[in-house]
Order: structure tokens, then sequence, then C-alpha cells
């Protein structure tokens, strides 16, 4: 079994991935913003979960916008446990409205949560699994990089660069031993706090000048949930069961990217041509052995 580091674990996937993975047998450490303050109740919920499977989960506080909370969480995984090999990337948060309303003090905020916080957590993160020789780092990231819908101009553009910068570190971490896995799920619009908790434009002005779409935008997740197969429970459960899932995986196993998509919008056929497409520009540089993890070394305590 692994031990985890989760960010964003509040509410939402984070915190149903917590709880997946502590019914699994995994040590999990939770993280979210102000455990014991705002956060209290969902602190307080996964730690009911653990008594109740007996697990081993543990709140820590990590704000993925500061380099210091993010290694000082590190250090603290580290301090309590004395080593762990999986890290999942899932702190976000979603913009909905006009793009030219965002301000640029807004989209440098969300880039700063979305993109800046990943690569914060992996800079605490990658020293410790570079010295073992090994693990996972797990990204959470969206369909919605191929499929683009309206009224998510800046949330879209940050998941581009989070998933980007995600498929550049790879190249790095994989001579050290280290799998990189992206989980894309698509549209969730319920089980989570993304839409009701989402952020809207700065630039009321601009805003009011596309107020004849602001009837489209109001539809936005009611429309959005339509697309949803009939019968399918289009709830983040099966976001976290996919995780567990690549998780029990062995060590060269797991795949590079995975699509948990209620919608079927067609995403797992573009992945492939993608793929395909990077996977052969990079063979053609000569540089094909940054595909794929080598063997890590053995530790005693990663998963097998």
């Amino acid at each position: 079994m692994s031990t985890v580091l989760i960010t964003g674990a509040a509410t939402g996937i984070g915190n149903l991935t917590a709880q997946a993975l502590t019914r699994a047998g995994h040590t999990v450490w939770a993280s979210m913003l102000d455990p014991y303050g705002r956060n209290d109740v969902h602190r307080r919920e996964l730690l009911d979960v653990t008594a109740e499977y007996d697990g081993a989960l543990r709140v820590i506080e990590l704000d993925v916008t500061s380099q210091e909370s993010a290694d000082a969480a590190v250090a603290t995984v580290l301090r309590g446990g004395g080593d762990f090999d999986v890290v999942i990337q899932n702190a976000g948060h979603l913009y909905v409205g006009y793009t030219e309303a965002f301000t640029a003090e807004d989209v440098t905020r969300l880039f700063d949560i979305n993109v800046i916080g990943a690569q914060r957590v992996n800079r605490a993160a990658m020293p410790h699994l570079r010295g073992r020789g090994g693990g996972t780092l797990l990204y959470v990231g969206s369909t919605i990089i191929v499929t683009t819908p309206p009224f998510l101009g800046p949330y879209a553009a940050s998941k581009a660069a989070f998933d980007t910068l995600a498929v550049a570190t790879s190249y790095e971490a994989n001579p050290f031993g280290i799998e990189t896995c992206i989980v894309m799920p698509g549209a969730i619009t319920k089980g989570t706090q993304h839409f009701p908790n989402a952020t809207r434009a700065g630039d009321t002005t601009v805003a009011a000048a596309y107020a004849e779409l602001d009837p489209m935008v109001a539809r936005n997740e009611e429309v959005t949930s339509a697309l949803f197969v009939p019968g399918v429970d289009p709830s983040p459960v099966g976001v976290a069961e996919e995780i567990t899932r690549i998780l029990a995986l062995p060590h060269g196993a797991k795949p590079f990217r995975s699509v948990v998509d209620y919608t079927e919008s067609g995403v797992d056929a573009v992945n492939e041509v993608a793929r395909g497409t990077r996977e052969g520009f990079v063979h053609r540089m000569g540089f094909g052995e940054l595909l794929t993890p080598r063997p890590q070394r053995s530790t005693g305590t990663e998963s097998e």
C-alpha cells in the first residue's frame, strides 16, 4: 500500500478520494486550507471515516499558493511517517463568466492556484521522491482542455497549463522511477462545490456589456447536466474509484492518462492521437527513454 499526500481534500474529488484510499488500506495525508477553521467540518468528516474503517488518515494544512506551506506540509508527512510515495495534485478553483471581463489580476490569481500551486507542491515533494528512487505523481486534470465549453475561458486555460506542466514534468521524473498519471474527469455538476463556489469576473462593467448572453451562462450547469449518459450516476465518486484503481496497479502498469467522462465526449480518441504525435516527436528528438519510468528502487514501503 502507498502513503499518499492529497491536495484540496476538503470537498469534492479530493475528499472522496481520501475516503476511498483510506478504505482501500492506504495511508492518507489529506491536505486542505484552514482545517481547524473554515474547513473544520470537512476535517472532522474525514477523521470520522478513518475511525469507521480503522484506517490511517491524517488531515494537515496546505495552501498551494504558498511555497512555505507546501514545504511545511511535506515535512510534516515525512516526520509523521518517514516516507511517502504518491502525490495527488487535486487542488483547484473554477471561474465562470465572460473571458474579457476577467481582469489580469483575476486570471493571475486563478493560475496561481491551479497551475503554480501544483508546481509548488512538486518542488516540495520531488526531492523526496527522487531520493527514494520512485513514486507516483497523479494529477486530477480535466477533459475541458479538449472540449473547451463556453464561459469557462480562464479555467480551461489554467487546466491546459496544468496538464502541460504535468506532461513536461513527467519527462524529468521518469528517469528517477517516478510515474505520472493524469486523470481527466469530464463535467461533474453534483457532489462538489465547484459550480456553487465558482468565482465570477472582476470587471462588472465589461460583464454587463455581454448581458444578452446572461441566460446562456445561467443555464450552463443545467445544459451540462443534460449531456450525461442516461442511467449513469455523474458523481465524483467515480473519479475517486478510478484513482484508487490506478494506485493499486504495479509500478510501470499505471496509465499515463485516464478519462472519467459521463458525457462520452470523445476525449479518449483525441488523447490517443495526441499521445502518438507527442511520443513520435520525442522519439525523433532522440529522447525516447524519457517517455517511460525506470524501475523504481526497492525501499520496502512502495506498493507491489
